[in-house]
């Protein structure tokens, strides 16, 4: 059976939803007979076995990580690690990863998703799972993403990209209410809704405090759905119902926050239109393997693209799994279906 590192971590805002995904990515791989060890790619090992193969001989379950209410301190977890002496990659990271068959990405958000680990390992000569650098650098970057789609005759809210020292005065023909995005970030961290110029210029503050681009996009009043893709298969749509707020952080990964149906309660042209969408998007941002894309259905029976996901969560909460169970793919097949897929491609 395949020797398998599950990459998690990382030092983005997602930290916890990928070491989250990462542990229960590994407990089902172990589950269904693959030799897996779980590595924080920041943090890395402090110490490898003599016999370098041995670290992917432990079977027990690996300890879950619950995904707190508001995002990790980023910068007290870099301050506790020394110099690894490659940046942002921890000690050993690279040494265990050269010798496993595959590498199951479980990085969230900066690294993972923005196409940099996968570049790293593609020149090292690794095999990793998911897309490639290319279609992640592309779906990453909400700017670049709305671009390509338009181009692609998907329609989109009215939106613009605001750069660092611009104002609420340059966003004044988006209208309100609007919703305010930083444009690479996930997980809805540092995206609010804006319902008058005051709240503008707050949540402009607050998102470039995250990043120097911010998406500024019209509020589309709807129900929103999210369509996965597993290999050539479009799955069916569910449908996100938050609970008493905005579809954010905390109503993403806390427990009983959010209702989800799928597969959602949609007439069969809608969810074929919403599924037809969702491959226009993998197809032109280049995404291969799985991913997922977030729609907006209004009432007038529009479809509206929002965004696509190249590394679905796959935390107790997370919405490819249940996409996939609607069809009786198990979590476990899933992430087996994953490195079968990413090993053909």
């Amino acid at each position: 059976m395949m020797n398998v590192v599950v990459l998690a971590g990382g030092i983005s805002t997602e930290r916890e939803v990928s070491l989250s995904s990462g542990a229960m990515v590994c407990n089902a791989l172990r589950r269904s007979g693959y030799k897996t060890v779980l590595v924080d790619s920041f943090l890395g090992l402090e110490e490898l076995p003599e016999n370098i193969l041995d670290i992917f001989s432990d079977k027990g379950e690996v300890e879950t990580v619950r995904v707190e209410e508001t995002a990790p301190d980023i910068e007290k977890i870099k301050a506790g690690r020394g110099d690894s002496g490659f940046g942002t990659i921890g000690k050993n990271v690279i040494e265990v990863c050269k010798v496993a068959d595959i590498v199951y990405m479980g990085l969230h958000g900066e690294d993972g998703e923005n196409g940099r680990m996968q570049a790293f390992l593609d020149v090292l000569g690794i095999k990793y799972t998911g897309t490639g650098y290319l279609g992640s650098a592309l779906a990453m970057h909400k700017g670049v993403t709305r671009q390509m789609m338009l181009q692609s005759g998907v329609m989109m809210a009215k939106g613009k990209v605001l750069y660092k020292g611009q104002g609420a005065s340059e966003a004044a023909e988006i209208g309100f209410p609007c919703i305010v995005k930083p444009c690479c970030g996930g997980s809805s961290i540092g995206i609010s809704v804006a319902n008058d110029v005051e709240e503008l210029k707050n949540s402009l503050a607050d998102a470039f405090r995250y990043e120097n681009e911010v998406l500024v996009e019209e509020f589309i009043q709807g129900r929103e759905f999210s369509v996965g893709m597993l290999g050539n298969e479009m799955l069916p749509p569910i449908e996100i119902i938050p609970r008493g707020g905005f579809y954010d952080y905390a109503h993403k990964y806390q427990a009983g926050w959010t209702e989800e149906v799928c597969p959602a309660s949609l007439d069969e042209e809608t969810t074929k239109r919403m599924q037809e969408l969702a491959f226009i998007a993998c197809r032109t941002l280049k995404l291969e393997v799985y991913a997922r894309g977030e729609f907006i259905l209004d009432e007038r029976g529009d479809i509206y693209f929002l965004e696509m996901n190249t590394l679905p969560g796959m935390t107790p909460t997370s919405l490819i799994p249940q996409e996939a169970q609607a069809v009786g793919i198990s979590y476990e097949q899933l992430c087996a279906r994953v490195i079968e897929l990413s090993l053909e491609k």
